[in-house]
Formats: C-alpha cells, structure tokens, sequence
C-alpha cells in the first residue's frame, strides 16, 4: 500500500470528492513529493560542489592578479 499525504486526503474529503479518488489522488501527490525530496538532495549537494569551485576560482584570479602586478609593478 502506498503512503499517503493525510492533510490532502482530508481536503479532497472535505472538498467532496468520493473516499477513493481522494485516496488515490493523495497517493499520487505523496508520490510527487518523494521525487521533489530527492531532487532538493541533488540540488544542494550540487550547490555545494559549485561553492568549492567559486572559492577555487576566486583563488585562482587572485593569484594571476597577483603575478601580473608583481610582473608589471
């Protein structure tokens, strides 16, 4: 049996629908939310490659700014 979002069961009840089209419809939103959980995962597990990168670069720039003004200086 799959899990269900009890607080939409409730509002499609409430709202009149018939008891298994708002079980089905609350299962298929509990679906939904699992896949947005596990895309949020990815997503700051990718936020946070892209915040070592940004520091890698900005200590990259750092440095050939550095060489040009010691060169140039």
């Amino acid at each position: 049996m799959a899990t269900i979002i009890t607080e939409v069961y409730d509002a499609f009840r409430s709202a009149g629908a018939d008891e298994d089209k708002a079980k089905k419809a609350a299962e298929a939103l509990s679906a939904y939310d699992k896949r947005f959980a596990e895309i949020d995962v990815r997503f700051e597990r990718i936020n946070g490659r892209l915040d070592v990168i940004t520091w890698m670069l900005a200590t990259l720039i750092a440095g050939v700014a550095a060489l040009i003004v010691r060169v140039y200086a």
